[in-house]
């Protein structure tokens, strides 16, 4: 992981350990890890695995969600307009069929 992604880790984990009113050995009891180690990660001098950062959080009363969403700009590599284009183009291909008798609302007319 990255340096960025040790202070992360180090401030959900610190954020977690603080809300959770527990003592650093009770929590590193809990999480099944060392004391030593469970204060590396709250320093950032150490980053979890996702598997032990979610051990550990689960430990303080907490779960973790992590979602992914898709990129607006991109898509597969795919500048977004260029899709677009490329399913308006698709569209344009498949024939239209109406009714013979189109039904609208009617509306007062006003001036």
């Amino acid at each position: 992981m990255t340096h960025s992604s040790h202070g992360l880790a180090s401030k959900m984990l610190r954020k977690a350990w603080q809300d959770s009113g527990l003592s650093l050995r009770q929590l590193a009891k809990q999480a099944n890890t060392s004391h030593a180690t469970l204060n590396a990660y709250l320093k950032g001098a150490k980053c979890p695995t996702t598997t032990t950062l979610e051990r550990i959080i689960g430990a303080c009363g907490y779960s973790m969600d992590i979602t992914l969403r898709p990129r607006i700009r991109f898509s597969n590599g795919v500048p977004r307009g260029e899709e677009l284009a490329d399913v308006l183009t698709l569209a344009e291909q498949f024939p239209v069929r109406h009714d013979k008798i189109v039904t609208l609302p009617i509306f007062p007319h006003t001036a």
